[in-house]
């Protein structure tokens, strides 16, 4: 399990890739992108509008809340759900075991949602560090907008923050 330090907090505040102040900024690039890239959204809204433009992420992940309240956002895939237990501040094993499965389901031809008990928040780290190159991971920056972080640009960046969390 790795855990978010106090300390950190605030270096994880500022956006890990791009950062749009709406999916309409983006929208077009994400179409161009989107049969030969793997597209991946962590967090309800940001997975809800991506469906809302038909841009179906390969791997979603959800807990169902929006801003500490409960979500109102209706996210069904036809494929694959995956459960996994993540408490707030940390990111345990089986959350990176189960975004690995995904991976391999994605690879297999499944579109995979994983719907997280406790908080999705800080799996775009192991999003970014698993998913396979050209990917592009997606998640919302609250009150600022859409963040896009193309995998290949930011692995060495994620890798040096992961290092700096304490392992358990």
């Amino acid at each position: 399990m790795l855990i978010l330090q106090e300390n950190l907090r605030s270096e994880l505040k500022k956006p890990i890739g791009d950062l749009y102040p709406s999916l309409d900024e983006v929208e077009d690039f994400l179409k161009s992108k989107y049969n030969q890239e793997l597209l991946i959204s962590v967090g309800d809204v940001t997975t809800q509008n991506l469906q809302k433009v038909g841009l179906i992420p390969h791997l979603g992940i959800i807990d169902n809340i929006v801003e500490r309240n409960p979500s109102s956002y209706d996210i069904t895939y036809d494929n694959v759900t995956l459960n996994v237990e993540n408490p707030p501040g940390v990111i345990t094993d089986q959350l990176q075991e189960t975004i690995k499965k995904a991976f391999q389901l994605v690879k297999s031809g499944f579109r995979v949602i994983i719907q997280v008990d406790g908080e999705e928040d800080l799996a775009v780290l192991p999003c970014i560090l698993t998913a396979p190159s050209g990917s592009l991971v997606l998640y919302g920056q609250p009150g600022e907008g859409l963040v896009v972080c193309e995998v290949d640009k930011l692995i060495d960046k994620v890798k040096k923050f992961k290092d700096k969390l304490e392992e358990r």
